[in-house]
């Protein structure tokens, strides 16, 4: 079948894709080395619309190639490049088309149709060049694999083969051509480890770094550096030499390395991973055919599995939802922030103080009980901004602006006489909370916004014996502040639609995915995590060996075992919130005994790491007392399970958020639940559990998984 009729049959699969164009021009290289063909990759929309390839997309490209390869073959250029519209360059296949695909044939086709036109860039009778200014990811990464050459800007923000994280492999030539030019090690490091560690992005100088890209230019002039460069290597002034890869042993532990990375974040539990590590197995002998064989077979099963359909739910969810938040009130109701008071100076007060100055640029001022405290978290600010500055991620001038505008002061009244938002990070006591709202009321201008980052509390309470109740805003964040997109913003009785729009507002400028929650206990997360981290304690607490509970939610492929977790948390934390909730829900949330002894023993959690990986701490098994009922990992997992499927439904049912698409978006971005299984309701949904324990699905069947 001809690269015309597989397009043409793709195409009739996704009606409403966003067409890329291929725009190709001429141009004289600098120094009179010939005449060069350059084809822009554009969809015509702004940049925050990045160029994607669908079906009549790469008709576009062919088309171009056409044209390209018929001048190439007379003789009229002696090159050509291929680039993207300002600040993109591309980021890959438009996931809503594949998810129509139906049949293993028709998924077949789509990986042949990347290939196929693809290929043809190396097989010019000219040697051809990847400009990457900007963004590149997936089939955008691969695109420019086929070429002979690529150049990278140092200003590009964001590199990556993401399909792992997706559910999908690099079907278009990544897992091939990747491992045979940088090497299997690093290609496991981009295809596997960064796709698996949240999608972790490249910038441009660490593409260069990786031998992806043969030049690094910075982004001002990057095309025009490119194109001198270019005339250099054509004219014979300059050799681009590349390492030899290795493909003996090397190799073969690179994949290794690979497997066991993929065991530790997904246990087995999805399988892009495995599939794309077996391709970079298979093309150690350097046979690219074979290759995008067995890229497109893995492509197209891939496509028709739950996974992807997964994987796609939770991007959309971060990249629109997140973006539009459910029930947010008009945003024109924000009131600008000019300034920004922290109630507190400790670490997590320090963290956001950090984040505000970073973001909104503002005045930001932090008071707490004694100088000394004042002082600590002003300093960590400043260090933390002097690491940036070496790191080159700001300049000099950033650095001592930034560093002036973070203050610290004892006295309330001239911290905050002029504060437009103040939040408070104190001790998670009520009492505490609503003295300090107290003595922010009587010294705060009338319009100031109030935030507490209260993790459990009532938003409410803490207002109540306020005049101006109205103003005060939950603001929940997630540690480490910095890494962790989730913003909890609770709407307390009485908080009026100005102040809820300001809080809003803020969040976007902190690049925060705000999610509206409800004024109820522990809010969305916490609460979930609360009643799974319980469920697991409970069966610990009743005789369950603690490595048998552990092992039990392996299959969920979750970025730590839950008692690794509770220690990241802290075990005081993980105690106060079960009490808190317990408080309000004693018929569903248990206070262990076990955990309460190792809080009360000073433990920081279960586990030593002396040998490297945990293991159960010799004082922690003294401490625990269990009872004889003795379950197995599948009663374990079915336990904890139905009830993290009752408390999503009890949740909804309450209005804590508005769809259950919310409570996915918060444990994406709030707890690193993994993408490849979409949030927790699809995969409650997907393993029956919710029609078990609710008698009905979260979700619509084919939302987020193959339609039954």
């Amino acid at each position: 079948m001809s690269i015309a009729e597989l397009l043409k049959g793709a195409a009739e699969l996704f009606p409403d894709e966003v067409v890329t164009q291929a725009h190709v021009r001429h141009l004289d290289l600098p120094g009179g080395v010939g005449r060069f063909a350059l084809v822009t990759l554009d969809n015509g929309l702004d940049h925050t619309k990045p160029t994607t390839f669908g079906p009549r997309s790469l008709a576009n490209i062919d088309a171009a190639i056409d044209q390209v390869e018929k001048e190439a073959s007379e003789g009229t250029i002696i090159g050509a490049g291929v680039t993207g519209k300002p600040f993109i360059f591309a980021v890959g296949a438009d996931l809503k088309g594949l998810v129509g695909v139906k049949t293993l044939e028709d998924g077949l086709a789509s990986g042949r149709a990347g290939h196929d036109v693809f290929k043809r860039l190396s097989g010019l009778a000219v040697p051809t060049f990847a400009y990457y200014n900007g963004a590149a990811m997936g089939g955008g990464v691969e695109i420019g694999l086929h070429c002979t050459y690529r150049t990278v800007s140092a200003a590009t923000p964001a590199f990556s083969l993401p399909e792992v994280f997706l559910g999908l492999v690099p079907g278009w030539g990544g897992c091939t051509l990747l491992p045979n030019l940088i090497g299997a090690d690093r290609a496991v490091s981009v295809i596997i480890e960064n796709s698996l560690n949240q999608n972790r992005q490249l910038k441009g100088g660490q593409v260069y770094d990786l031998g992806i890209a043969d030049a690094l230019f910075e982004g001002a002039d990057f095309l025009e550096q490119s194109l001198l460069w270019t005339a250099a290597v054509l004219k014979g002034e300059l050799a681009v030499a590349r390492p030899d890869v290795d493909r003996g042993e090397a190799w073969d532990q690179a994949v290794a390395r690979g497997r066991a990375a993929a065991d530790a974040k997904v246990h087995g539990a999805a399988p892009a991973a495995y599939r794309a590590l077996d391709i970079i197995a298979a093309v150690k002998d350097g046979d690219l055919q074979a290759g995008f064989d067995a890229e497109d077979r893995a492509l197209a099963e891939l496509i028709l599995s739950s996974e992807l359909r997964a994987g796609n739910y939770a991007f959309n969810l971060v990249q629109k939802r997140a973006k539009r938040p459910a029930g947010a009130p008009d945003k024109n109701l924000a009131r600008p922030v000019t300034k920004v008071g922290v109630v507190g100076a400790g670490l997590m007060a320090s963290q956001l103080a950090l984040l505000f100055v970073r973001r909104l640029e503002v005045p930001v001022v932090l008071t707490d009980i004694d100088q000394e405290r004042v002082d600590k978290g002003v300093a960590y600010v400043h260090a933390e901004i002097d690491k940036l500055l070496l790191k080159s991620r700001i300049n000099p001038d950033k650095s001592n602006q930034l560093k002036a505008l973070v203050t610290g002061v004892l006295d309330k009244a001239e911290a905050f006489s002029d504060a437009d938002f103040v939040i408070e990070a104190v001790f998670e006591e009520l009492g505490v909370k609503q003295k300090v709202f107290a003595e922010l009321e009587a010294v705060a201008p009338a319009h100031a916004i109030f935030a507490t980052n209260t993790s459990s509390l009532s938003v409410s309470e803490m207002a109540s014996k306020l005049t101006h109740p109205e103003r005060v805003v939950g603001f929940h964040f997630f540690n480490p502040v910095a890494v962790l997109p989730l913003l909890e913003i609770v709407r307390g009785e009485r908080t009026d639609d100005a102040s809820l729009a300001t809080a809003f507002g803020v969040a976007r400028k902190l690049k925060k995915s705000a999610v509206l929650v409800k004024d109820a206990p522990a809010f969305v997360v916490n609460r979930i995590l609360t009643r799974f981290m319980g469920e697991i304690q409970n069966v610990i607490d009743e005789g369950t060996p603690v490595a048998v509970a552990e092992r039990a939610v392996e299959p969920l492929g979750l970025p730590m075992s839950p008692l690794v977790l509770l220690e990241l948390v802290g075990p005081a934390i993980g105690l106060h919130v079960s009490e808190t909730l317990h408080r309000s829900f004693p018929d569903r949330f248990t206070v262990s005994r076990n955990l309460a002894a190792v809080v009360k023993a000073g433990k920081r959690g279960f586990y030593t790491y002396d040998s490297g990986k945990p293991e159960l701490d010799p004082e922690v098994a003294a401490l625990l007392t269990q009872g004889d009922t003795v379950l197995t990992e599948e009663q374990t997992r079915d336990r904890v399970l139905d009830a993290v499927a009752q408390e999503i439904g009890l949740m909804l049912a309450e209005g804590v958020v508005a769809e259950p698409e919310d409570i996915d978006l918060c444990l994406i971005t709030g707890a690193g639940w993994p993408f490849h299984l979409g949030g927790i309701t699809p995969y409650l949904d997907r393993e029956g559990v919710s029609e078990r324990v609710n008698g009905k699905r979260f979700l619509a069947p084919g939302v987020a998984s193959v339609p039954v």
